[in-house]
């Protein structure tokens, strides 16, 4: 869980001997340095994500990767473990001389949770090995693209191109992941930082740093969405950067499910953005000019001892108590003036009421945007899964966007009162509450058992977002720590006033000697502007200096700043992890794939090999058909082995002589001649046929139908 913050009014400054310049220079730095080394991580693992893996995978298909047909099938299927979208082009079929040969139009083979299609093949296709080249976008939004080859009769050589990299791979695919990270950056921002200003820190939309933070995750979210869009036809299809002007493909991308939801993204931050403008504009201006200005902070000493005194919480004179506790959360708009107004506490009352609705009803239709097109629409208990993906991401815009909101409210902008940091720290905890319960239900969909936990890549990255997570909630703890004792200890407010009390001292001193040369010479002044620029530009880094001085000085907040910001830089690697986890394919689905592959490898391992083998002596009554079944099919087994000849009608038929015999020409053995009893009419057979070891054997089969007519045909056959 995040942090409790509890900032008194004015607490803390540094004592007068301390170097004006260098300390919060030096913060500065080190904030940039720890947000720039979680930069660095995010682009190692985003560099590794590309090309991301699809979450539709090929289970199957008809002829089975690498096996030889006697003869050429009618179509080629594909069996997917999830839906996908494909189009004619798809699958390409193409011949050992690289020629595409099939007919150019996919059938949707689709039955009941079976996803398959195919691809018709013309007949009399000769022999040889062809390549079958295919590609698709996965129900989830991920394009998935691959290749195999399958032999009719025999292996041959083949010269047929293949694609060069993965769909979704090169410059392409970095391009869109580094959109969709900022794209989870944006919402997490924009939705967090709106819900700490309503929820927590009402007077907090009068802060211009928080403004700046909540309209960048707007612009952020909403530039990454276009980029996004632009990106899906050479993201999914060509791989081409210049696609990204591709018109046609445009509009081919409106028409698919994340085309869809990116649309609906984009029209719900039109909506965003009149919600911005409401909270920052109408809503800023109902919480009243209750603090101290941009140009008050940059006043001269005069207005500098002024603010002194609402620093270090000192009740001016005639001023209530209430009031002067009110200043204490006083956030700086632009272009307020100093004194304190009434807004009416019904119009507030009622604004706060429907930004709230209003900003609800956008936000949830964004997340719904990611649950509807991403990881939550497929697989197991989608109806489920896909308010429960939206509730997860809601959970963590709130706690983590609330935490850069708070972030920013430390480092910059007047103190944050101890009432609005409880509320957030409320805000957090059942935010890390829900975010837990999700993922959890979450985890369990998309992994499904424990060892799919270090067996797989899905697997093994929840494991590092878990462990990020750990650390994230070690280090709030951290910042609890810092929030008791900040809480515990008195504030500096007689040092911080002492501190104002010297500086002010110094520039009235140093202001003396210049006003006594511009009595004496007012003309002369007024011919110098350079020269009044710069007692400006003084003038104001010295209130500037001074407000960060006081803010600056107590150790127990500095600590507390420091924490805050470890938080935000692994919270910032955090969702790098979870935007590489989105793109990769689920562990149910990995392990699925596994099994079906294990399974089909000993299906063909206990399958008997069954050759047909056409031939002609070149005789009378030569032609014919030799059946042979080899039964298992195993190395290192007691094979069966059966020989059936048939005229080319089908009837059995005996003839002089036949003869078999095995080589494994990779390891020269062979050839193995195999000693065959004639059964019954057209039919041998042979038992304890031993093929020592696994490989591409050559089955060598003589027949001789006369004393003169002889034919030798030789086929492959794989023996597991």
């Amino acid at each position: 869980m995040t942090t409790t913050v509890l900032c008194a009014p004015g607490s803390g400054a540094r004592a007068p001997g301390a170097r004006r310049k260098g300390a919060p220079r030096t913060r500065r730095s080190s904030a940039l340095r720890l947000l720039v080394l979680a930069a660095a991580l995010l682009g190692v693992l985003l560099g590794g994500a590309a090309p991301a893996s699809a979450h539709a995978a090929l289970t199957g298909s008809t002829p089975a990767q690498g096996s030889v047909v006697q003869s050429a099938p009618e179509q080629v299927t594909l069996t997917f473990s999830e839906g996908v979208a494909m189009d004619d082009d798809s699958v390409r079929v193409l011949d050992p001389q690289g020629k595409r040969v099939d007919r150019g139009k996919l059938r949707d083979l689709c039955s009941g949770e079976t996803v398959k299609y195919g691809a018709g093949l013309p007949p009399g296709l000769p022999d040889g090995t062809y390549t079958v080249a295919w590609q698709a976008v996965s129900a989830d939004s991920h394009p998935v693209s691959g290749a195999f080859t399958f032999s009719v009769g025999a292996p041959s050589e083949t010269s047929a191109p293949l694609p060069q990299q993965e769909a979704g791979g090169g410059v392409v695919g970095a391009l869109y992941g580094i959109a969709r990270y900022i794209a989870y950056a944006g919402f997490v921002v924009l939705v967090g930082g709106a819900a700490f200003v309503l929820a927590c820190r009402p007077a907090a939309a009068r802060v211009r740093s928080v403004q700046r933070l909540v309209s960048r995750g707007w612009a952020a979210l909403t530039a990454a969405t276009i980029a996004m869009l632009l990106l899906r036809t050479p993201y999914t299809t060509s791989g081409d950067l210049a696609d990204v002007f591709d018109l046609g493909g445009l509009r081919q991308v409106l028409e698919t499910k994340p085309g869809a939801a990116l649309v609906a993204r984009l029209l719900l931050l039109a909506a965003a953005a009149l919600f911005v403008a409401v909270l920052f504009g109408a809503y800023a201006r109902a919480q009243g000019d209750e603090g101290r200005t941009g140009k008050a902070e940059r006043a001269g000493e005069a207005e500098g001892a002024k603010e002194a005194g609402e620093a270090t919480g000192q009740v001016q004179e005639g001023q209530r108590p209430e009031d002067a506790n009110a200043s204490a959360d006083a956030d700086p708009g632009p272009g307020t003036p100093s004194t304190p107004s009434t807004p009416d506490p019904k119009h507030r009352k009622d604004l706060t009421f429907g930004l709230a609705v209003g900003g609800t009803i956008v936000a949830v239709g964004l997340a719904a945007t990611w649950a509807m097109a991403e990881h939550a629409s497929t697989g197991l208990q989608t109806v489920v899964a896909m308010p429960v993906d939206a509730l997860h991401l809601l959970a963590v815009a709130a706690w983590l966007g609330g935490l850069a909101a708070l972030l920013v409210s430390l480092y910059k902008g007047p103190s944050v009162a101890r009432a609005g940091v409880r509320r957030f720290s409320r805000l957090a905890f059942g935010s890390v509450l829900v975010v837990a319960a999700t993922g959890v239900y979450q985890s369990w969909r998309q992994v499904g058992t424990w060892r799919a936990l270090t067996d797989t890549s899905y697997g093994r990255l929840l494991l590092i977002k878990v462990a990020l997570v750990v650390v994230l909630v070690g280090v709030a703890w951290f910042s609890r720590r810092w929030t008791a004792r900040l809480g515990e200890g008195p504030a500096p407010e007689a040092e911080a006033a002492a501190v104002l009390e010297s500086v002010s001292a110094r520039a009235e001193a140093n202001a003396e000697p210049t006003a006594a040369a511009g009595g004496a010479d007012e003309s002369a002044r007024d011919i110098d502007p350079a020269r009044a620029a710069q007692l400006a530009r003084q003038r104001s880094a010295l209130a500037t200096a001074r407000t960060k001085r006081i803010r600056d000085a107590d150790p127990e907040r500095s600590g507390l700043r420091r924490s805050v910001l470890a938080e935000a830089s692994v919270a910032v690697v955090l969702l790098a992890v979870t935007t590489v986890l989105t793109s990769t394919e689920p562990a149910r689905t990995e392990e699925a794939v596994k099994a079906v592959g294990a399974a089909g490898q000993s299906a063909d391992a206990n399958q008997p090999q069954v050759l047909n083998i056409p031939f002609d002596t070149g005789g009378a009554r030569g032609k014919g058909t030799a059946r042979v079944d080899l039964d298992p099919g195993r190395s290192g087994s007691a094979n069966a082995l059966h020989l059936r000849i048939a005229d080319p009608d089908g009837r059995t038929q005996d003839i002089p002589e036949v003869k078999i015999s095995f080589t494994l020409k990779d390891k020269k053995l062979g050839p193995l001649p195999v000693t065959l009893d004639h059964v019954s009419e057209g039919h041998w057979s042979a038992r304890g046929v031993q093929l020592p070891v696994p490989g591409q054997w050559q089955l060598s089969l003589v027949v001789r139908t006369s004393d003169i007519d002889q034919v030798t045909e030789t086929r492959n056959v794989k023996i597991n």
